[in-house]
């Protein structure tokens, strides 16, 4: 099911993040975390669908359950690897936004922001609930895995 909180303007990606999801199952789960770790996933959630949107080639996003976890895909383009997020469940204090382990982009992120993000393994970034989100550092990697296809596709075509 798509959501409807990307291609349309500003106030609309704010207004459907504080409403539910166009997804039954996907709201189930919002529902069933603890109200820090919700209200830490729920803007990340909008860190991600406001990053679609303003990040060129990306368009709407997906909203649905991975392995029981909110994912984000970008079905209509193509452009990108699926990003999860969910609770860490063996510290409970902690969420982590998820990438595919066979890509590339956690190793891009550790170069990047070696001190600024902490990471689990070659497949997450890992917060704590007490922390401030490191806004800028998360919003690129959430553009970089938006456009991870894309981008692998312009290389290929660079070197042809």
């Amino acid at each position: 099911m798509k959501s409807t909180t990307t291609s349309a303007g500003k106030s609309s990606v704010a207004k459907a993040t504080r409403a539910k999801t166009s997804n039954p199952a996907v709201d189930a789960v919002f529902s069933a975390y603890p109200k820090p770790i919700k209200a830490k996933l729920l803007a990340l959630r909008r860190l991600i669908f406001d990053t679609a949107r303003t990040t060129k080639g990306v368009g709407a996003l997906q909203e649905t359950l991975k392995w029981g976890q909110p994912s984000y895909l970008t079905t209509e383009t193509k452009s990108g690897s699926t990003i999860r997020i969910d609770q860490v469940k063996s510290t409970p204090h902690q969420y982590a936004v998820y990438f595919h382990c066979q890509t590339d982009l956690v190793a891009t992120f550790r170069k990047l922001y070696p001190t600024e993000l902490r990471f689990g393994g070659n497949r997450s970034i890992v917060l704590n609930v007490e922390d401030d989100v490191p806004e800028p550092a998360l919003r690129h990697c959430v553009a970089l895995a938006l456009t991870y296809h894309l981008n692998k596709r312009r290389a290929t075509n660079r070197r042809s």
